[in-house]
């Protein structure tokens, strides 16, 4: 009994220490870990823009023991399949970082028509799935790699469909991350399916117009020369 009640007093003192550090680091920001472990936290405070301050959060964090998932993409038009994949994702470790890419830089990766939500509205999308701790955006200028390197997690989740990552950037990256999983897509739709499917749709309609107004174009017409 006394060796549990000792353990516990040391548990809690360790958390109530990393919650202080982490809370001077965060100053500005007000926000500690407790905050980052709460489901209810406000989204502005999940989104971490300063790539030192969240790399300092990091540090503090995998020294307290905490395992560290990152993973990263644009998360357009979010679906269940992208629910399921954080879900996954957060598996493997404690903490789970998302980098959401910035609307300039979906529309680098993605083409001039992406992203068809802007990102503000996907950063909060995201913050209110429950697996998701922290995010940070990815901006133009910044490779593919950088938050990788910045941040060294635990464990680094990769989708399968990211055609960009290539095995040889895996290879790279394996001796700075603690490991590295190719995760499946989680669902049948995805992003890119549903748009093709909308423009599809939105054409064939804009064609049923057209028709419809040159037939009645036609009609007036023959009416008019008889």
């Amino acid at each position: 009994m006394a060796n549990n009640i000792a353990f516990l007093i040391q548990g809690r003192f360790a958390f109530y220490y990393l919650i202080c550090i982490i809370s001077n680091i965060m100053a500005n920001q007000k926000i500690t870990v407790k905050d980052i472990l709460n489901p209810n936290l406000n989204p502005a405070k999940r989104l971490i823009k300063d790539s030192k301050k969240i790399q300092t959060i990091v540090r503090q964090l995998k020294d307290n023991g905490y395992k560290v998932v990152l993973t990263q993409g644009v998360w357009d038009m979010v679906h269940e399949g992208h629910a399921k994949y954080l879900e996954k994702a957060k598996s493997f470790g404690d903490i789970l970082i998302v980098g959401v890419d910035s609307d300039k830089l979906t529309k680098e990766r993605k083409g001039p028509s992406r992203p068809i939500v802007p990102e503000g509205e996907r950063v909060r999308m995201i913050s209110h799935l429950r697996h998701v701790d922290l995010l940070t955006l990815r901006n133009t200028g910044e490779d593919i790699g950088m938050l990788i390197r910045l941040i060294e997690p635990d464990v680094l989740i990769v989708s399968k469909t990211t055609k960009d990552f290539s095995q040889k950037m895996k290879n790279d990256y394996s001796n700075i991350c603690g490991k590295i999983v190719d995760l499946e897509p989680q669902a049948v739709a995805t992003t890119t399916g549903r748009v093709r499917q909308l423009t599809m749709e939105g054409a064939e309609k804009l064609a049923n117009k057209i028709k419809k107004l040159t037939d009645d174009f036609i009609e007036e017409i023959r009416n008019g020369k008889e």
